[in-house]
C-alpha cells in the first residue's frame, strides 16, 4: 500500500499562503477528507493532534485557512487584509484539490468551517463526494440573538433585543446591521471569551484540555481574519437560502451540549440542506468530550 504520512505543503495558491498537510494512505480509493476548522481564525493543529489517531485509515488533509494557524497573515495575500469573505476561503479549498490533483474530497467543516464545507458543496459539487458538519454556524444574526440570550441569563437581565429598534431608525433602502448590534449588547455583558467558554464547553476540563492543545502547537487564533469576516458583514450573514442549493448528501453530528449550534443551527442545514442528523453528547468539539462516541458518529457520517 503506497502511504503519505505527514507530507507538509507551505505553497502560494489562490493569492495567499497556505499551510497543510496531507497524512494516511493514498490508494483507498476512497475521497480523501478535508479538515476546514472553525474560529474563524483557528486552525488544524488541535483537532490532528487530538483526534487525528482515529483517522489513521484514512487519507486527511489539515488544513489552516488563510491568515490562520501556520498559514501566511492576511497582509501578505493578493485580497489583503480588509475584508474576507466566503468566497475566497471555499476558493482556497478548491486551489489545494487541484494542487495535490484530488478528483473528489469530503469536506469535513467545523463550526465556522461548517459554512465553508458546504458552500464547497454547493459550489463544486462534482468534486464533493458528500459533506460532513459539525455544530454548524449558518446564520449570524441568529447566532447573536442565541449569544445575547445567553448572556443575558448570565447575568440574570432580561433580553434587550436591539432589532425591532434598529430596523425602525433604518433609513429605508438600507440595511439594518442587526446582528452587529446584537453580539455587541451580547459582549457588552459578557466578554467573549466567557461568552463562549461558557455555551460552548462542557466542563471546565474540556476547555483546559483544548487550551493546553494549543500551547502545544504554539498556535493562536488569529483575530485578523475574524475582523477581515466582520468588515465584510459577518454578523448579517444568512447562508440558508443556498442550503437548498446543495446536491451531495449533508451529515451533521451535533454537540447535544453547545448552545451556540444546537439546536437552531442545526435545524436550518437538516431541513434546508436534507441532511441527516447525529446528536451526541459532548459540547461544541465533541472529540473533547466523548472521543469514541464522535468517532462513531462520524465514521457513519463518511459512510452512509
Amino acid at each position: 500500500m503506497t502511504t503519505d504520512f505527514d507530507a507538509v505543503y507551505e505553497e502560494r495558491l489562490n493569492g495567499a499562503n497556505l499551510y497543510f498537510e496531507v497524512v494516511g494512505p493514498a490508494d483507498l480509493g476512497e475521497p480523501p477528507i478535508v479538515f476546514l476548522h472553525g474560529g474563524p481564525g483557528y486552525n488544524s493543529y488541535s483537532f490532528h493532534s487530538l483526534f487525528g489517531e482515529h483517522l489513521e485509515h484514512r487519507q486527511v488533509i489539515y488544513l489552516d485557512q488563510r491568515g490562520s494557524g501556520r498559514s501566511g497573515p492576511l497582509e501578505d495575500t493578493e485580497q489583503g487584509d480588509e475584508a474576507l469573505d466566503l468566497d475566497t476561503l471555499v476558493d482556497d479549498v478548491e486551489a489545494v484539490r487541484e494542487f495535490l490533483g484530488l478528483g473528489t474530497i469530503i469536506p469535513l467543516g467545523h463550526g465556522f468551517g461548517a459554512l465553508i464545507a458546504l458552500e464547497y458543496a454547493r459550489r463544486y459539487p462534482v468534486h464533493t463526494a458528500r459533506v460532513v458538519v459539525v455544530n454548524p454556524w449558518v446564520h449570524f444574526p441568529e447566532l447573536a440573538y442565541t449569544l445575547l440570550a445567553e448572556a443575558s441569563a448570565l447575568r440574570s437581565v432580561p433580553v434587550n433585543d436591539p432589532a425591532d429598534q434598529l430596523r425602525a431608525e433604518t433609513p429605508q433602502g438600507q440595511h439594518p446591521a442587526v446582528g452587529a448590534a446584537r453580539i455587541e449588547a451580547a459582549f457588552a455583558l459578557v466578554n467573549a471569551r466567557d461568552l463562549l467558554n461558557t455555551t460552548q464547553f462542557t466542563d471546565a476540563a474540556s476547555r483546559m484540555h483544548l487550551e493546553f492543545a494549543d500551547v502545544e502547537g504554539q498556535l493562536l487564533s488569529a483575530g485578523e481574519v475574524q475582523q477581515a469576516l466582520v468588515n465584510q458583514g459577518l454578523w448579517e450573514f444568512e447562508y440558508p437560502p443556498f442550503l437548498t442549493e446543495i446536491r451531495r448528501p449533508v451529515f451533521i453530528i451535533a454537540g447535544a451540549h453547545d448552545r451556540t449550534s444546537y439546536p437552531e443551527q442545526v435545524q436550518w442545514v437538516a431541513d434546508l440542506a436534507g441532511g441527516d442528523v447525529t446528536v451526541v453528547d459532548a459540547g461544541h468539539y465533541p472529540w473533547l468530550d466523548d472521543k469514541e462516541a464522535f468517532a462513531e458518529a462520524l465514521e457513519e457520517g463518511l459512510e452512509r
